[in-house]
């Protein structure tokens, strides 16, 4: 081997060794990392972003990354403070803020964070029975982030969130509270049925009532107009038998003996065509056979008589309208009728009005 040939050999050397001496003191740091820059055993700096030059050969640089990072904290059996077994395992954020105590403070951060949130979930479970650890998972989730942030602040990491991911009871307590939510909802299926009959027993009385109140008030507005009806025909019966007899009077003002003769005649004849083997007559009949034997004997004795005119009527009895009354027309008689009947429908009106009125106030 000549000398040139030694020479380029050491040249090499020289230059492989350069490379490297320079190459050990650029670092390069990415823009979501920070460098904690050792030298000889001892702190020197934190290094940023980009490019920094540090001592060659005799440094160490640690790059810690600053993005939010997501740990899982494993299974774990908790036994809650009502002595029911379940199983819970969680996630958590956490973010480096201060790399030089993330890595001087604590060995291995991101165990010793894990291993803080399986105690710390362990003891917040254990403080709470299984019914509210179901029914309030953000209030654990914020309680365990508060705990362990506080905790972690000492080591330069931020804890950004905690969240349980699953709550699994073990079998027996799912069987128990799937007894437990079916008797829940049949409690409730049987209130809910209850109240449905109560309601239903309670409209059905109120129709009821209802339907006695009107019927009542039927049967009175009938049992009224009845005897408004039974009123006014007695009124109108009697004030034409009334007239009848007024008018009987003034005709038998004109009569003599012999028209009254022969009306006792007739009235016999009448009397004799019953069906009755009894008759009693109000008077004596042997004056009254007197008085017909009497006419049909004498007849020819008996002198003429006037008969009465109208004038002489009134001279002798008074006013024929004052005798006979008041006479009501049908036209009258039809506005009566149709005045009652209206005076009728506004009283069941009203009565309709209050019982709504008070059922409303019942409901």
């Amino acid at each position: 081997m000549d000398s040139n040939t030694i020479l380029m050999t050491i040249a090499l050397l020289v230059i492989f060794v350069i490379v490297l001496i320079v190459i050990s003191g650029v670092k390069i740091v990415q823009p979501y990392e920070q460098g904690i820059y050792m030298r000889l055993g001892k702190f020197v700096r934190i290094l940023n972003q980009g490019l920094n030059v540090v001592f060659p050969l005799i440094n160490q640089v640690v790059k810690l990354d600053l993005r939010t990072e997501v740990l899982d904290i494993p299974r774990q059996e908790v036994i809650t403070k009502d002595n029911s077994p379940v199983n819970v395992d969680a996630i958590i954020y956490i973010k480096v803020t201060d790399p030089k105590k993330a890595y001087f403070e604590v060995t291995q951060y991101k165990v010793a964070t894990v291993s803080l949130a399986q105690t710390t979930l362990r003891a917040v479970i254990g403080e709470m029975e299984l019914d509210q650890i179901l029914s309030n998972r953000e209030t654990i989730n914020l309680q365990l982030r508060d705990t362990l942030d506080e905790s972690t602040d000492k080591w330069g990491v931020r804890v950004e969130a905690v969240e349980i991911r699953e709550v699994d009871p073990a079998a027996k307590v799912k069987d128990s509270m799937e007894e437990q939510t079916s008797a829940e909802r049949k409690r409730r299926a049987a209130i809910l049925e209850a109240d449905g009959l109560k309601r239903a027993a309670i409209l059905k009385a109120e129709g009821e009532k209802k339907s006695r109140i009107l019927q009542a008030e039927g049967r009175r507005q009938a049992m009224v107009l009845e005897a408004e009806g039974t009123r006014v025909a007695t009124i109108l019966e009697g004030q034409g038998e009334a007239q009848r007899l007024r008018i009987l009077s003034v005709g038998a003002a004109s009569m003599d003996s012999k028209a009254l003769s022969v009306l006792s005649m007739d009235t016999m004849v009448k009397v004799g065509q019953g069906e009755s083997s009894k008759i009693f007559f109000p008077m004596e009949v042997t004056r009254l056979m007197d008085g017909i034997s009497e006419y049909v004997g004498s007849a020819a004795k008996s002198p003429d008589r006037a008969v009465s005119t109208i004038e002489d009527i009134e001279k002798a009895f008074g006013n024929t309208d004052d005798i006979l009354g008041n006479i009501p027309k049908p036209e009258e008689i039809q506005a009566e009728a149709e005045r009652i009947d209206a005076m009728m429908d506004k009283e069941l009106k009203e009565s309709t009005g209050m019982v709504d009125k008070d059922n409303k106030g019942r409901i």
